[in-house]
């Protein structure tokens, strides 16, 4: 389950990142999404 959530925050992140910034910027952003990502399904105790 964390996994999915995982995928499912990183994609959709990933993807807004990719419409709303310049090409150079969501490739940098990615990882930064990657650690926020990861944050929410696995440390936050949310889910």
């Amino acid at each position: 389950m964390r996994r999915k959530i995982f995928w499912t925050v990183f994609i959709a992140l990933g993807m807004l990142a990719d419409v709303t910034l310049p090409l150079l910027w969501s490739l940098i952003a990615t990882i930064p999404i990657g650690i926020l990502s990861w944050w929410v399904a696995y440390r936050s105790d949310w889910f």
